[in-house]
């Protein structure tokens, strides 16, 4: 068969076209054949192709590229690629009119979120056709609800003559595309008018007619055998934005009356029940990575996982798996789950403690049944490639006690020869590892068909993608080329953290990763829909820029932005400031500096920590010249107290004292006024936040009023341009590596770039009203939310609603008057009336998703919610050591059975036309 191709598109001089077919036996878009195209005018592109006539495939898909020198310069929309159905059963030849695609505002709607859970249809293959010549009609309609078909009707005969009951029925051969195929010998010309229209399935009424003016096609002279494709535009129909409201909860916070002390798998199950029940179609859960790395509480904060695909084993439900033999073993373990499931928050060592051990038991009566099954031999083969690795990484640190594989004997890195050996069954490394390769087969078939339950019922389950990995995890053991181990990841300073924060995972190396086209991340978002029909992007202005902190720093001043474009001397001085290295990038430390800090231990810090400079200043001593060394050392003289003070009151004073110690020496080590260069010594970045420091005070008001031009040039001007190409070519890689709905928290100090690639990828945007976007209001105004956008009242890092209300009494006046519009004085503490206003408010705005955490939906009943507020906060950000251990505290089935509560939200959310 011979195929032509046909295209309109301008390029410019350099530039051609070429024709990309995707290998039918592997339609990933990296296997492709591509075809040079030729043209006449710049404009007009026509290529030919043969296929033989026997192919066994019985599609073609393929999408367009602009080339430069040989090399692709961009692609169409991959999502939306092309497909030709080899269905006419005469055909001997193909032209195909195409249009080029680009990334639709709607492009949303091909999404899994929306194709598989929201307006998901029985799927319908074309029929088979045996005209003579044939015009087949290809089109999008995106629009259309899971309760629609499209047809077309014309003017001609063959297409129903305008008559509805005999329009054709057409067939949806890719998401949202429709074709059918018309018997061109039939037509009564060579111009045929046409509509295209939707009925609701089952339904006898008056069908939705697309919008605007009919369609007209003029057709060329057709030879027998031929098969003439149109690709025409997009269907529109007179149907407004879907908008959906959801739930935000920790999978570990999750409680059932089945739950082991901790929220599982099977409780999550649960909880899409609710949520479809109160007619919510998304629930969003935080990371259910593997972090263990201690087997402490320290290993509950779930953004730093250890394995971009492991899931953590104490998600597993155990009430799916067959019970223990030992009968005395299953009567302990229910004693012990109902004793855990009674604590009002999670016991972490506990519960992890006596899952594993669980398992363990287990494992030891049918794990050798389970690894020889079918079912497994299928996950490990589809899983290899990084279970084995993650296996021999959870071995060793066992084994030799710690994480760190930098103070292992042995191991430091993963050595690839030894895959052979952990994949053998027949080996002894096989079996020291297969208890890991067995847990996480049950956790993925576990975690499998909660997505599929959710699909089921129509609910988009949303998960989160983490910034940043654990340092010490197997992530970085596997593959330490894509890790800058010397410094840290973090954020600049914000409302919720006055030094800034650093998570102290390594950075990327964005040069490796970019080297084999983001292959590392393309995994880990493929792996990841698996599970999840949209995802949150953790903190996404880390793919623009990352806050880098030196791996010496505790805090988070000392970093700045990289990659960034640093400021050379020249450029300083430039603005009319002489730069003195040697005082501007080394701690400022004066005596009026040490009275303001340490008061009465002034002369105690001098004496011990610090030596003199010249010129009236002092630079602190090698042993505290870093906040690390200050840390370890006030650890150490911790430890020693601890050993002779035997009076508890006078331990906890003593040991307050060293805090506050600690504290004013990283102060002294963060005041500088640049911050040199990670990685080229002679750029400088402005400190952040240094106006509020003793350096910037020390500064003449001439000097000040040059730094702040320096500073806000920096931070808000000099980076956009460059951080918009930063972004460009990271996440549109990522974007189109799956078709889960992406989302991104866009929060903090956002570059005037972001909402440019935002938009430009069509990623929905995180609208929180309290957070503002716009300088100039204090609070969001919610009826100008972004319809591309989740608006939500607090996130996880964030104060509840009712926590928020009490926090800051003369905000919350302000906000009582001018957004509320109530008169007088704003009642304290929330009413779970005005909760529900705040909360109907939001549902009302235009964002496509309005997804509220757990506690903001139950501070609308007062006889639900928790007396105590604070009881209901997942994470404080200022505090790295935070325990991640909130569960709520009513369980899934008293919810459930809970019709006022149930009934209310129902109610609010058909209120707000979400669907």
């Amino acid at each position: 068969m011979i195929f032509s191709f046909h295209i309109d598109y301008k390029t410019v001089f350099g530039e051609e076209l070429a024709l990309n077919v995707m290998d039918p036996a592997s339609p990933e878009s990296a296997k492709v054949v591509p075809c040079c195209m030729e043209n006449s005018d710049g404009s007009r592109w026509a290529c030919r192709m043969e296929v033989d006539d026997k192919t066994e495939a019985t599609a073609l898909d393929y999408f367009y590229s602009v080339q430069v020198n040989g090399c692709q310069r961009r692609h169409e929309w991959l999502a939306g690629r092309h497909r030709i159905e080899l269905t006419a059963r005469r055909a001997k030849a193909y032209t195909v009119y195409n249009h080029w695609t680009d990334i639709p505002a709607d492009s949303y709607r091909y999404s899994s979120a929306f194709t598989e859970c929201i307006t998901r249809r029985a799927a319908t293959s074309p029929e088979p056709s045996g005209y003579d010549r044939t015009v087949r009609l290809v089109v999008r309609a995106p629009q259309l609800l899971a309760n629609h078909r499209l047809y077309v009707v014309g003017a001609d005969s063959a297409l129903g003559a305008w008559d509805v009951s005999r329009a054709l029925p057409m067939a949806e051969h890719a998401c949202n595309e429709w074709t059918v195929d018309v018997d061109a010998s039939s037509l009564a010309g060579d111009r045929i008018e046409l509509k295209f229209l939707a009925f609701e399935t089952g339904c006898a009424g008056m069908p939705m007619w697309e919008t605007g003016l009919n369609r007209t096609i003029e057709l060329p002279e057709m030879a027998p055998g031929e098969v003439i494709v149109y690709d025409l535009p997009q269907a529109f129909f007179p149907l407004e934005n879907v908008r959906l409201a959801g739930m935000l909860v920790p999978v570990f916070s999750l409680r059932s009356k089945q739950s082991f002390g901790v929220g599982d798998f099977g409780d999550l199950k649960r909880m899409i029940d609710f949520a479809s029940a109160a007619r919510m179609r998304v629930l969003q859960v935080l990371p259910v990575n593997d972090t263990t790395t201690t087997h402490t509480w320290t290993d509950s904060y779930p953004y730093s996982c250890i394995s971009i695909f492991a899931l953590h084993p104490q998600y597993v439900d155990l009430t799916q798996l067959p019970p223990l033999a030992d009968g005395e073993a299953r009567r302990r373990f229910e004693t012990l789950r109902r004793e855990l499931n009674e604590l009002p928050q999670i016991d972490y060592e506990r519960v992890n403690n006596a899952k594993t051990e669980y398992l363990r038991l287990l494992f030891e009566e049918q794990g050798a049944e389970v690894l020889k099954s079918a079912a497994f031999r299928a996950f490990f083969k589809e899983s290899q490639q990084w279970l084995v690795p993650y296996a021999r990484y959870c071995r060793l640190r066992d084994l030799y006690g710690t994480a760190e594989f930098s103070r292992w004997p042995d191991h430091n890195v993963w050595d690839e020869a030894r895959r052979a050996d952990l994949s053998n069954s027949r080996t002894r490394a096989f079996r020291e590892v297969s208890f890991t390769y067995y847990v996480q087969f049950i956790l993925d078939a576990q975690m499998k068909a909660v997505h599929d339950y959710a699909r089921q019922r129509s609910v988009i389950l949303k998960g989160d993608i983490p910034i940043g990995v654990s340092r010490h995890g197997c992530d970085v053991w596997m593959e330490p080329r894509y890790f800058n181990t010397d410094s840290q990841a973090g954020a600049p300073p914000d409302d919720f953290s006055v030094n800034g924060q650093n998570w102290g995972f390594p950075t990327y190396n964005w040069e490796a990763m970019l080297a084999d086209d983001c292959a590392w991340w393309v995994r880990r978002f493929q792996h990841m829909a698996r599970f999840f029909d949209a995802y949150r992007i953790d903190h996404v202005l880390g793919f623009f820029r990352i806050w880098e902190i030196p791996v010496e720093a505790v805090h988070g001043l000392l970093g700045h932005f990289s990659p960034a474009l640093g400021m050379s001397r020249e450029e300083i001085e430039n603005y009319g400031l002489r730069f003195q290295e040697e005082l501007f990038t080394v701690p400022f430390i004066t005596d009026w500096v040490l009275d303001r800090v340490f008061h009465e231990r002034a002369g105690e810090v001098k004496e011990r920590c610090l030596i003199a400079a010249g010129e009236d200043r002092y630079r602190l001593k090698p042993e505290f010249d870093t906040q690390r060394k200050i840390e370890a050392a006030v650890e150490r003289r911790k430890a020693e107290l601890r050993t002779v003070v035997a009076d508890a009151a006078d331990l906890q004073q003593r040991l307050t004292e060293l805090d506050n110690l600690r504290d004013g020496l990283y102060a002294l080590v963060s005041d500088v006024l640049f911050v040199r260069d990670h990685r080229d010594p002679n750029r400088f970045h402005p400190r952040i936040s240094v106006q509020f420091d003793f350096i910037y005070e020390s500064l003449y008001d001439s000097d000040k009023t040059i730094f702040n031009r320096i500073y806000n040039d920096y931070y808000y001007r000099r980076n956009s341009q460059f951080w918009y190409g930063e972004a460009m070519k990271k996440l549109p890689r990522l974007v189109e590596a799956t078709r889960m709905l992406v989302c991104a928290e866009d929060l903090g100090m956002v570059p005037e770039c972001v909402p440019w690639v935002m938009d430009d990828l069509r990623i929905l945007s995180l609208e929180i009203q309290s957070m503002p976007k716009d300088p100039k209001v204090r609070f969001g105004h919610l009826s100008r939310n972004p319809y591309r956008s989740v608006c939500t009242i607090s996130s996880h890092d964030m104060p509840t609603l009712r926590q928020w209300w009490d926090e800051n009494i003369w905000r919350t006046q302000d906000y009582y008057n001018t957004m509320l519009r109530y008169p007088g004085p704003a009642p304290h503490p929330l009413p779970g009336r005005l909760a529900a206003d705040i909360v109907a408010r939001h549902l009302a705005s235009p964002s496509m998703l309005c997804v509220l955490s757990l506690q903001d939906w139950l501070s609308i009943d007062e006889h639900l919610r928790l007396p105590d507020p604070n009881a209901e906060r997942i994470n404080i950000p200022a505090n790295p050591r935070h325990y991640w251990r909130y569960r709520m505290h009513v369980n899934i089935e008293d919810l459930m059975a809970n019709q006022a509560f149930l009934g209310a939200v129902r109610e609010m959310v058909l209120q707000a036309g979400r669907k």
